[in-house]
């Protein structure tokens, strides 16, 4: 497990990291009342918030950005094990801060989060929703940075202000109407499909009738969800997949883009690098 923690003015950063061969509870709690945000990477571990008489899971939490205040009663709970190893960003600020905050955060933080500036509860879910490809990104750069020490928490601190900054832009500009239970989980489960036939996925419609939605409605809710559509989660998955092969030498290029469904490699080459800056040759 590794546990690195940032000061950035009156914000505390926590990156955690934890995998397990035989499952493990993690947990945290704050020492006041906060408000911060949760980002989870790849791991898609499993949480559960528990306050006196309450426990809430979440059990799809694979770049899942969730906010929320908790007082000192709340505890997370991450349930690790070794096919869902635990990635998190935490950015958190103690509720007295608030009016502290330079640059007018505070002031972010009462338009877009009113609710957990004024909570009812021990635990206040705030806004709730699958990162961006740009969140995303960031994400997945702060958990495969190779930098040590100073440098480290340099690069820590540049990455967390791009990634709240992303947050909130995200929250003032969403339209995104909230999706009920049963259709999110037949959604997470189209998710699963795609990632399970990585190689040779089914057609739109296949899916369709795989998870009892309309094509129209997959379409519209898979993107309000998780914020790409279908096929464009689908292409990024393949190219993270190859790029992990390639650059942990478990196959060459074109093994890589066999792997994952592609035939032509000029194809996965150009796709590679449009979404990572440079070609799967290039990677050393």
């Amino acid at each position: 497990m590794t546990r690195d923690y940032i000061d950035i003015n009156d914000f505390t950063i926590l990156v955690e990291e934890s995998t397990a061969i035989a499952p493990l509870i993690d947990a945290c709690s704050f020492e006041e009342p906060s408000i911060g945000v949760a980002f989870y990477g790849a791991g898609n571990v499993e949480v559960s918030v528990e306050y006196p008489e309450n426990q809430i899971p979440y059990t799809h939490t694979k770049g899942l950005a969730l906010s929320f205040y908790a007082d000192e009663q709340v505890k997370f709970v991450h349930k690790v094990s070794a096919d869902k190893p635990l990635q998190c960003i935490v950015i958190v600020t103690a509720l007295r801060n608030l009016d502290k905050l330079p640059n007018e955060e505070g002031e972010i933080f009462s338009n877009l989060l009113n609710e957990l500036v004024n909570p009812r509860d021990s635990y206040v879910e705030g806004p709730r929703f699958f990162m961006s490809p740009e969140m995303n990104t960031i994400v997945e750069q702060v958990f495969k940075n190779k930098y040590h020490g100073k440098t480290k928490m340099m690069f820590f601190r540049s990455q967390m202000t791009v990634l709240l900054s992303h947050f909130f832009g995200y929250l003032a500009s969403s339209t995104t109407e909230k999706l009920k239970e049963p259709e999110q989980n037949k959604l997470h489960l189209a998710k699963d499909i795609l990632l399970k036939n990585i190689d040779n996925p089914p057609s739109l419609s296949e899916l369709s009738r795989l998870i009892g939605l309309n094509s129209y409605t997959l379409k519209k809710d898979f993107k309000n969800l998780f914020g790409v559509p279908v096929f464009k989660y689908l292409q990024n998955q393949r190219l993270e997949v190859a790029n992990n092969l390639i650059r942990n030498e478990n196959a060459t290029v074109q093994e890589a883009a066999w792997h994952v469904g592609y035939d032509s490699l000029s194809s996965f080459s150009n796709a590679f690098a449009k979404k990572f800056g440079y070609r799967p040759s290039q990677i050393k």
